[in-house]
């Protein structure tokens, strides 16, 4: 198994997509916290199932549905054998009670611990971000480190990043991608996680591990769903006006200028719009993360967006 950690929009999602759409030579299944912001092509998918869809490839795509062990269980019990587990974490998550649970009594004979690859985005980077235990432990223990979106950034800035990051993790494999475009046999199957070493260093015992959440790094989330439309310029607006303490947001868009939707992407001052297939609901749905957040404030000009009449659309 391998287990993906990373700040938040460093490019865990995408690095999904290119396993999901690239692996070759094993029925993998890939577990991730909400299967309708991955986006998966929908040319490779077979089949839908109970938040999991199968893929002509042979691999699968699953939700976590909040209990991680009962989605593993429910993975591996299936008919068709699964063989290899890609585990794709939260942007604000500790990878290491994750892997923990998977050193628990009731997964040791069934599951090995490949190696943790974290996705650092070159362009935003900084251990300030880092500075708390959780988002600290993704470098800490990161097997493999995928220093993403290095087109975005010069030489320089990429030899700046790679030396902090050795400042906190000496000894783990640096890779600079585009995309996250990196050839998988360097991620899958290496064999590069040091149970033995991990428990040896004193760490919490694995049968009582437990998961660290936003509030860990001092992070929090403000969730908005309404079933009506973001007029555009006024959403644009909005984004342009966003204050810095909003690292990151992701959400499901409804938009009055289409009668299509759109998986949205937001780190710092650059966000995407992405065409979704899978998603028709006539509702917006979207997450944003950050710290000391106003959260009325946001909610308030994030219904200033809508339009509520939609008989015109």
């Amino acid at each position: 198994m391998t287990v993906i950690a990373g700040f938040l929009g460093s490019g865990k999602t995408t690095l999904v997509n290119h396993i999901l759409a690239n692996n070759a030579g094993h029925r993998a299944a890939v577990i991730v916290n909400e299967i309708g912001e991955i986006g998966i092509d929908g040319d490779l998918i077979i089949a839908t199932e109970n938040d999991m869809v199968e893929l002509s490839n042979g691999c699968i795509c699953c939700s976590i549905n909040n209990d991680l062990v009962e989605t593993i269980f429910r993975v591996l019990e299936r008919k068709n054998v699964i063989d290899y587990l890609v585990l794709e974490t939260t942007g604000v998550a500790d990878p290491l009670p994750v892997v923990l649970t998977f050193l628990r009594s009731e997964f040791r004979d069934i599951v090995r611990v490949d190696s943790i690859v974290t996705v650092a985005d070159a362009e935003c980077f900084s251990l300030d971000l880092f500075d708390g235990p959780a988002a600290r432990n993704q470098l800490r223990y990161g097997d493999t480190i995928l220093l993403n979106k290095s087109d975005l950034v010069s030489a320089a800035r990429l030899a700046d990043v790679e030396e902090k990051i050795r400042t906190v993790r000496n000894g783990a494999r640096l890779i600079r991608t585009t995309h996250c475009g990196v050839p998988l046999p360097l991620i899958l199957g290496v064999d590069l996680f040091d149970s033995e070493g991990l428990l040896a260093g004193g760490h919490a015992d694995p049968d009582h591990a437990h998961s660290n959440h936003l509030r860990d790094d001092g992070f929090e989330a403000l969730s908005f769903q309404i079933e009506h439309p973001f007029a555009v310029q006024r959403f644009q607006q909005f984004l342009e006006e966003l204050p810095p303490d909003v690292f990151r947001g992701k959400g499901l868009l409804w938009l009055d200028s289409s009668d299509k939707r759109y998986i949205f992407h937001l780190v710092g001052q650059r966000f995407t719009l992405d065409e979704s297939s899978s998603f028709s609901a006539l509702q917006n749905k979207l997450v944003l993360i950050g710290r000391n957040l106003d959260r009325d404030l946001l909610r308030y000009h994030l219904e200033a967006c809508c339009i509520s009449d939609t008989s015109k659309l």
